[in-house]
């Protein structure tokens, strides 16, 4: 979800909450709230969805190389092991 996704959704939210009559709201306390909520939001330093799961996929796949690192030290460290002994 982008972040104006986000932010329209929780204005919606909020407005559901505060005021059942959200269209009785005016305008400009609409606006100061975006506002207020934009600048919440922006200093969270939040991802979005797709970011946060192309780093997910990105940890997963380096997690996997690890594994397959290990096991060839390992491998190489018994060979070393058994040709010296």
């Amino acid at each position: 979800m982008k972040k104006n996704e986000l932010l329209n959704k929780f204005v919606d939210q909020f407005n559901n909450v505060i005021a059942p009559g959200a269209e009785s709201l005016n305008k400009d306390i609409q606006q100061k709230m975006r506002s207020a909520a934009q600048t919440t939001f922006d200093k969270l330093d939040l991802v979005s969805r797709d970011e946060f799961d192309a780093q997910v996929a990105i940890l997963n796949r380096t997690q996997e190389q690890l594994e397959d690192i290990k096991k060839q030290l390992s491998e190489i460290e018994k060979n070393l092991n058994t040709k010296y002994r």
